[in-house]
This record gives C-alpha cells, sequence and structure tokens, in this order.
C-alpha cells in the first residue's frame, strides 16, 4: 500500500473513532477569560486550575474585560469559556421585564435554551448564590439617616440630602441597573453625584465610598461582596426586588464541550460548594486582606480536596 493510502486510512479510522468536531479541538488550549473584578479572578482560577489538574491546556484570558467584552469574546470565538452570572440573560435577550429571571432555577434553565438556540453555548450548573447588583452606603450615612432600603435612599436623595455614589460606567448606563433603580424607586443622580471608574471591580468602588474619596459616600456592590462589611458598608435592601437572580456559572462553547466534555463533571461539584458565605469569605480574601487570586483559589480547592 502506498505511504499515501495508508495516511489516509489513518485519518479515516481516527475521524470515525471520534465522536465530531473532537479531533479538530482535542489538544488544543481552551481559551479562558473571567470578568475584570474580584469574583471574575477568583473563579477564573478555580477554573483554571482544575483544567489543568485534570490534564486539560489552557490558554489564560483571566480578567479580560467587562460584560460586554467577555461576552462578545465568547460568542465570536474569541475565548471558549469564562464564568458568567444567569441573570445577565435578561439583557443579553433583551428579556427585562419578565418575571422568570427573579427565580433562580427558571432563569438558568431560561438562559441555557436560550443561549444554546441562539448562540450553541452552554451553561454548566450553577453556584447557589445570587451575586446581584446593589448599592451600598457608608454605615455613618447609614446609621444617621435611617437608610435600610433603597426606598429610604430615594427619600433622602429627594430632600436633598447629599449623595455621591462611586460606580463603573456600565453601572451607569445599563438600563437594567442605576436607570432601573432611578426608575422603580423615583429617584434621580446627576453627573455630579457619580464617580465613574474605569473597569467593574467592586473593590474599588467599595474602598472609594469607604475612604469618602472625591466626597463618595457610596458605592456600586455586588451580592457576594467579601469587603462590605470589612469597610463598614450596609448593603441596602432592594425592597422592590429590581433585580434578577446572578447566579455564577461556567459559560462555553459547545464545540469546546464536545471536545472537552470532562469539564462539567470537573467543575459541577466545584460550583456547587461556593454558597453566598463562602464567596463573601473568598472575595474577602483578595479584596481586603489583598491576596493573590490565584493563591485564595489554590488553597480552597485544596482544602475542600478538589485539588490534591
Amino acid at each position: 500500500m502506498k505511504r499515501s493510502m495508508v495516511a489516509f486510512v489513518i485519518a479515516v479510522a481516527m475521524i470515525t473513532a471520534c465522536p465530531a468536531g473532537v479531533v479538530q479541538a482535542a489538544g488544543e488550549p481552551v481559551v479562558l477569560a473571567s470578568k475584570i473584578d474580584t469574583e471574575g479572578a477568583l473563579l477564573g482560577n478555580m477554573m483554571k486550575l482544575l483544567m489543568e489538574d485534570a490534564g486539560i491546556p489552557v490558554e489564560n484570558r483571566i480578567s479580560l474585560g467587562p460584560t460586554n467584552v467577555v461576552r462578545k469574546a465568547i460568542r465570536t470565538g474569541e475565548i471558549d469559556l469564562y464564568p458568567e452570572y444567569t441573570g445577565n440573560g435578561a439583557y443579553f435577550f433583551n428579556d427585562t421585564g419578565t418575571e422568570v429571571w427573579k427565580d433562580p432555577e427558571q432563569g438558568y434553565r431560561t438562559v441555557k435554551r436560550l443561549d444554546a438556540e441562539a448562540n450553541d453555548l452552554v451553561w454548566l450548573e450553577p453556584a447557589p448564590s445570587n451575586n446581584t447588583w446593589a448599592i451600598a452606603v457608608r454605615m455613618d450615612l447609614a446609621e444617621r439617616e435611617g437608610l435600610e432600603t433603597l426606598d429610604d435612599l430615594a427619600a433622602y436623595i429627594n430632600e436633598g440630602g447629599r449623595f455621591k455614589l462611586a460606580c463603573s460606567e456600565e453601572f451607569v448606563t445599563r438600563p437594567g441597573t442605576l436607570p432601573a433603580f432611578e426608575k422603580t424607586y423615583g429617584f434621580s443622580l446627576d453627573k455630579e453625584q457619580l464617580l465613574i471608574l474605569s473597569g467593574g471591580n467592586t473593590a474599588q468602588t467599595e474602598q472609594a465610598a469607604a475612604r469618602g474619596t472625591s466626597g463618595v459616600n457610596a458605592a456600586m456592590a455586588y451580592g457576594t461582596d467579601g469587603a462590605l462589611s470589612a469597610l463598614n458598608l450596609r448593603v441596602l435592601e432592594d425592597n422592590r426586588n429590581v433585580q434578577p437572580v446572578y447566579e455564577p456559572a461556567p459559560l462555553v462553547r459547545a464545540e469546546t464541550l464536545e471536545a472537552y466534555p470532562q469539564l462539567e463533571e470537573l467543575f459541577a461539584p466545584v460550583f456547587a460548594s461556593l454558597d453566598l458565605t463562602t464567596l463573601q469569605r473568598l472575595n474577602a480574601a483578595i479584596a481586603v486582606q489583598g491576596r493573590d487570586p490565584e493563591a485564595v483559589a489554590r488553597e480552597y480547592l485544596r482544602q475542600e480536596g478538589f485539588l490534591p
């Protein structure tokens, strides 16, 4: 048999012996990214360490950028995998008026179906913790003015109370965040009442509030932030339930999951272990104690028996 024919037979045998798509992708690095915030770095590093331990090659793009950047990157195939939040499905699919996003199970199943149909993306099992958008105020302000809910805050602002919020550009411009709070609770902030910081890292916004940077006395926050109590900030209750439930989950391209099906089994028990208290504690180790996100991730995975 000629050498070229032997090569052809071997190639055909390899293709027929493997699932479709695996021949092209198996052995190629999985391009892993995350958002540019504390929890993104934590979860991204957990995923990286788990894949490396399982022998899966990884190209590290952790802390790539804000939501719009990583979302575009996975849809265009620039990246293969990153941790996303279920509640963002309301904005990805222009479905913000549906109550389904305020129920964790329904929200997860809905975004899983929509992204599979529209983008060939697969949502793996989420963590049981709600990292929703929030507004936190300095404790001295909260106690002096009796601020416990966003209704309380609206009354304070509308009566002329001094208020300045540290936040990201995304928080200001995204229809479901600050604009939704303003519309539902009946208050409005002008440019002089905002300190807009680059990126979306709440460690920065919360530090600005705690320090009173440029007159700031409030911060954009997330529900799982670990720095809130350490920085003496109070999260105001969203008593009218404006925000969806945001549970973190690995989001992966279907082609990548077909090439590396072990990813689902690899991530599932780890994300299942990340309840609200656990994520707050781990985030605090990074945002408050200043520890390296990869070191925090590795320590947790080893303590819980997910890594040797």
